[in-house]
């Protein structure tokens, strides 16, 4: 026999997110780990001679993994705001980010200033019916998971900017554990629609490329129809993920959009961040203190525009139908 060997990594993670429960019944006593939602009737693992409870950990972990709905979701978006002490927003959301940002806007339409939605869709029933598998999503492996949405990612001869684009969101999509992937391909085809949201047409800004997207071009027209009144902004090119190929097309029509709803961004109030990529250091006139005097004198506007960047939580361009 081999000798007693290292506990494997994932095992201690297990036995560090999830307690060992005892409970004495007469003289014996029952150890248990319980993991899950509480609203479904449970799987009970029953081990053999050699085993133990913890000797099922690895379907506890799988089988148990939190994955969410749009309801969780807005509520965890929403205390998420709360955490970084932001109460109103404006949101750009693309593809799946889009979805959410119109359903966030139509839950909590106090918290929602304007939107400006990218390749994005009104409601999910195209997805869930193009994909069989999806009510076993949260139980498949991450490789057919990840597979699934790269495969969603137009392949191909491509011009420089956009090529570029894809590899750098495909490195992206090689850093997501399966939780994160069985999370958003969740959201993405749990059966949801938008009902229209409180929030004015003039406060929206619809932002397509011309090209191709993954998302079908009927849902981009549902979208549309749904906000006829709503600023257009079209890319020639651009591909699935413009913000990154065509990024100054995309932030040139961010600052517009958020000018025709009254923001104005102050860049002198905004640090900056060097071309380098490294952080840098104050230069000696910013050392300096400086005279009360000298400081921006408030106008009553907006002193800054702020940027939020949730990628955990928006990020999801490559969709199949």
């Amino acid at each position: 026999m081999k000798g007693v060997s290292l506990a494997p990594g994932d095992y201690i993670h297990f036995k560090s997110q999830v307690p060992l429960h005892k409970i004495p019944i007469g003289t014996k006593q029952w150890r248990y780990y319980d993991f899950g939602p509480k609203v479904v009737s449970p799987l009970i693992c029953l081990p053999g001679i050699a085993g133990t409870a913890d000797i099922y950990y690895k379907q506890i972990m799988s089988l148990s993994m939190k994955v969410w709905n749009h309801q969780e979701w807005i509520q965890s978006f929403e205390k998420f705001l709360d955490v970084i002490n932001v109460h109103h927003i404006h949101l750009y959301g693309t593809s799946l980010g889009g979805f959410l940002a119109q359903l966030f806007a139509q839950h909590r339409p106090r918290r929602v200033k304007s939107l400006i939605l990218s390749n994005a869709f009104l409601e999910t029933c195209s997805f869930a019916a193009a994909m069989p598998w999806a009510p076993i999503v949260g139980w498949s492996p991450s490789f057919l998971l990840k597979r699934y949405v790269l495969t969603g990612i137009r392949d191909g001869p491509q011009q420089p900017f956009i090529a570029d684009s894809v590899d750098f969101v495909v490195s992206q999509v090689e850093t997501l554990s399966r939780d994160d992937l069985a999370s958003r391909l969740t959201l993405t085809v749990d059966t949801a629609t938008v009902e229209p949201p409180l929030l004015s047409d003039s406060f929206i800004t619809i932002m397509d490329t011309n090209d191709y997207s993954a998302i079908p071009q009927q849902l981009k027209d549902q979208l549309s129809e749904r906000y006829p009144g709503a600023r257009r902004a079209y890319l020639k090119t651009g591909g699935d993920f413009p913000f990154l190929s065509r990024p100054d097309e995309v932030n040139l029509h961010l600052q517009l959009h958020l000018r025709q709803v009254e923001v104005e961004a102050q860049p002198d109030l905004v640090q900056s961040i060097p071309r380098g990529g490294t952080s840098g250091s104050p230069s000696k006139e910013n050392d300096k203190k400086k005279d009360p005097d000298d400081q921006p004198k408030d106008n009553g506007g907006i002193r800054g525009c702020k940027t939020v960047s949730l990628l955990q939580l928006f990020q999801l361009n490559s969709l199949h139908i």
